[in-house]
């Protein structure tokens, strides 16, 4: 079983985005996400256009939604910053590689941390915790979130690196010279 995704083509620093993009700031269409959340899987640095979810302690739309080409998007779910379960863990890493994700991030907890770490996908959350999720099937997909406290909207590209996380309205990437466009 092959755990890794492709390279990504380009080179990303949210440091930068953020120099260069201050009006962006300023209008609102660059957002920076709190400075809470750990690195959990291999893939420290990664990108990708948003996919979002709300749920709370109950990770069944979660499955469903990795179960479907990714596409190298990130899965940017609004867990309500619940402490009690679980919503990722291992067997979902593994399905989201697969299925070509290129991270998530969860308001919320995640389980099986050797896991994430054995697996090449980002993984942002809050916290870890034991305590596996329901799986009722409540929940909703690709509407506007919340992520402690920022606005993040289906659609939208998230920019994860050592510094941060950023959501951009645009993409604000570019191709690595040689590197085909994406």
């Amino acid at each position: 079983m092959s755990l890794s995704n492709p390279p990504a083509t380009c080179a990303i620093n949210t440091c930068d985005f953020c120099d260069q993009h201050g009006e962006a700031i300023e209008r609102g269409d660059l957002r920076v996400l709190p400075p809470v959340f750990r690195h959990y899987g291999r893939q420290g640095v990664f990108f990708g256009e948003i996919v979002t979810l709300r749920c709370l302690e109950d990770n069944a739309l979660l499955r469903a939604t990795l179960q479907q080409a990714g596409m190298q998007r990130v899965l940017v779910v609004d867990g309500g910053a619940s402490m009690a379960r679980a919503l990722f863990g291992g067997q979902l890493s593994e399905l989201a590689v697969r299925n070509g994700w290129a991270g998530v991030v969860i308001d919320g907890c995640v389980r099986d941390v050797q896991e994430l770490q054995a697996c090449a996908i980002g993984v942002r959350a809050l916290a870890c915790v034991p305590v596996p999720p329901r799986k009722l099937g409540t929940g909703e997909r690709d509407q506007p979130v919340h992520i402690q406290g920022v606005r993040v909207l289906p659609g939208e590209w998230l920019y994860a690196d050592a510094d941060g996380i950023v959501v951009s309205a645009q993409a604000l990437h570019r191709p690595r010279a040689g590197a085909e466009p994406i």
